[in-house]
């Protein structure tokens, strides 16, 4: 009996390890595009890898920029905006790419006749989300048909879709996998151009990104992370119904249209967006990275730590990496 209470008391006196604590920034108000993270909190899986995970709403401070300051370890990074902050220099590498291709297309009305190819929107107004992006985008789009890429533009934000509704502007850009299917639900015929067809390369939309000065002292803790949130978003490529109301629940009444949501998860999988046929969830593609930069340093967008454009093509060997995944 002794021997049993000094056991026991041993077995007691062993400290239980705390979890690390670990931030990571939405890049907009919660949707389908995070439901990884969600998928893997609900699951236990950020918990059994030794992690206590918050996920901080969005601010008017940009995930990129919350990441590369360091107040948040890791944040879901829209694919112009890493570009952008990584060519001036931001401390954040992308370690899994959330979205495997592009989901921006460009939309006007169905019933818009008078709009057949890009070259007829030479002159029409477009309802704006203001980022140089987009008009380096569209007047390439255009003058890749053989127009001359001039348009008026409006900055509007979000909307700019109830203004394309009404007729107010002529033409707009959206996310296929979410005011795409959201056209469909509200009964708004669209037509569209996609903006590979013209000249643009394909990207991965959104990433998963990290503070490039964290991930180098924790290998291990990132490591654990990312194949975490990984494992969630295969889950949701695998079982979208299920990740749908998953996303809903952790949420709290912030998504409080579940038919949307569910169409937006069936838009992302049955379109092949969340994973690539015969490779893992998350994996990101270098030519990927390299065209959509090398579109971005043309259009004259990029621009180095002094706020100069960049004269050279940067090198983005050290933007990305895909050593954190499972493979």
């Amino acid at each position: 009996m002794k021997h049993l209470l000094t056991a026991l008391a041993l077995i007691v006196a062993v400290p239980v390890q705390a979890a690390e604590k670990l931030t990571v920034a939405l890049d907009w108000t919660p949707n389908t595009n995070h439901v990884g993270l969600y998928v893997a909190q609900a699951k236990g899986w950020f918990a059994d890898a030794g992690l206590d995970v918050e996920i901080l709403p969005y601010t008017d401070t940009s995930s990129g920029t919350l990441v590369a300051t360091g107040v948040a370890q890791f944040g879901i990074l829209s694919a112009v905006g890493f570009h952008s902050q990584r060519s001036m220099g931001a401390d954040m590498t992308a370690v899994m790419a959330v979205v495997q291709h592009e989901t921006g297309r460009l939309v006007f009305n169905g019933d818009r006749e008078d709009i057949k190819r890009p070259a007829d929107l030479d002159g029409l107004t477009y309802a704006g989300f203001g980022s140089a992006w987009e008009n380096a985008l569209i007047s390439s789009i255009i003058r890749h048909d053989g127009g001359e890429g001039s348009f008026d533009t409006v900055t509007l934000g979000t909307s700019a879709y109830e203004a394309l509704a009404n007729g107010s502007v002529d033409f707009t850009l959206e996310v296929s996998t979410w005011e795409g299917v959201n056209s469909v639900l509200l009964n708004r015929p669209q037509r569209w151009f996609n903006y590979s067809d013209y000249g643009v390369p394909d990207q991965h939309t959104t990433f998963l990104g990290g503070n490039s000065t964290w991930l180098a002292k924790n290998g291990e803790t990132a490591s654990a992370f990312v194949e975490a949130a990984q494992r969630g978003y295969a889950f949701a490529a695998d079982n979208p119904v299920e990740a749908a109301d998953i996303l809903v629940s952790e949420t709290a009444g912030m998504l409080s249209n579940p038919e949307l949501v569910n169409a937006s998860m069936a838009a992302l999988v049955e379109g092949g967006y969340l994973r690539d046929p015969g490779e893992p969830v998350g994996l990101i593609d270098p030519e990927l990275i390299t065209g959509i930069t090398g579109f971005l340093f043309e259009a004259g967008i990029l621009r180095n730590a002094n706020g100069d454009v960049h004269e050279d093509m940067p090198d983005v060997a050290g933007w990305y990496t895909n050593q954190y995944l499972a493979q």
